[in-house]
């Protein structure tokens, strides 16, 4: 089992940035997939969550309306696209996959918003 996110970096703020966590050794469509991220000296936090099928989603509101999460079952790819960054996105992302048997993990992709 592999999730393997990529698109992190160094970004001004206002900018743009998409994450992508590519998955591997599982079925993907069975599982509902998370965007989590953790900021230094504060917890990991949910961001963003996918159902299976991708009709239903849910944002915390600290970023509401400036991100967004997809799928692509037929890529085993989760998105995430990132708008009007802020200095207070800066943290190491992670994807998650999980239902109601297992749950897994990346290992995070470093997004810095600064000037």
């Amino acid at each position: 089992v592999r999730l393997v996110e990529s698109g992190g970096g160094l970004v001004q703020p206002g900018g743009s940035l998409r994450l992508s966590c590519a998955a591997s050794g599982f079925t993907f469509s069975n599982y509902a997939m998370n965007w989590y991220r953790q900021a230094p000296g504060k917890e990991r936090e949910l961001v963003a969550a996918m159902s299976s099928t991708g009709g239903s989603t849910h944002y915390a509101d600290s970023v509401k309306v400036r991100f967004t999460i997809s799928r692509d079952n037929a890529k085993n790819t989760v998105y995430l696209q990132m708008n009007s960054l802020k200095s207070e996105d800066t943290a190491v992302y992670y994807c998650r996959a999980r239902n109601y048997d297992y749950d897994y993990w990346g290992q995070g992709t470093q997004v810095t918003v600064s000037t």
